[in-house]
């Protein structure tokens, strides 16, 4: 599977959910494969479970942010976000939605759904939907015809990343690991 050198993608949650974890995450996997990059985050009352924004762009961009129908991807840990940030998509753009039902979802853009929250119930972890997420993310796209990933980089990318930076904290890395094949795997 070949990856994209540039992308901009917008990740979207609530305070508490591992929205700037999974930046970091991204971002590292970035830096590992020697690609330029900026991160930007907004906070809306995050520690009151107020959203959560970050941007991500990786290749050669002048400014951190990404402007409305901008971003190829869209990561979104919260579905009633969905609707608050789809107008940073292009037309050509993707979204990956923690949602159980297709009810709240713009099909305007290809959207892959999973039930994050559910997996993470069920390997007893719900502090774990971001890296579900960002495991089914990491997937790719289930069109066999498409031989081009959703992300820049490869599942083995954000590994090494996870690897490095849970350093010393056996319990956190295994339990993240645990989390990111489960989405990896769905």
């Amino acid at each position: 599977m070949t990856h994209r050198k540039e992308q901009q993608i917008v990740i979207s949650g609530i305070g508490g959910q591992g929205v700037l974890f999974v930046t970091r995450l991204l971002a590292e996997a970035a830096i590992a494969r020697d690609l330029p990059v900026f991160t930007s985050e907004t906070h809306g009352m995050a520690q009151r479970g107020g959203t959560v924004v970050s941007h991500l762009k990786v290749g050669r961009f002048s400014s951190p942010l990404i402007r409305p129908g901008g971003a190829d991807g869209l990561l979104v840990l919260k579905a009633e976000n969905m609707t608050q940030h789809s107008g940073f998509l292009k037309d050509s753009g993707w979204a990956v939605v923690n949602e159980a039902s297709a009810a709240a979802v713009d099909d305007r853009q290809p959207t892959y759904r999973l039930d994050a929250d559910a997996l993470a119930r069920q390997i007893q972890n719900p502090k774990a939907v971001n890296l579900i997420l960002l495991g089914y993310a990491l997937r790719g796209s289930r069109d066999q015809t498409d031989k081009i990933g959703l992300l820049f980089c490869a599942y083995e990318d954000v590994l090494a990343a996870l690897q490095t930076v849970t350093t010393g904290r056996r319990q956190l890395r295994d339990a993240a690991l645990a989390a990111l094949e489960t989405g990896y795997r769905s």
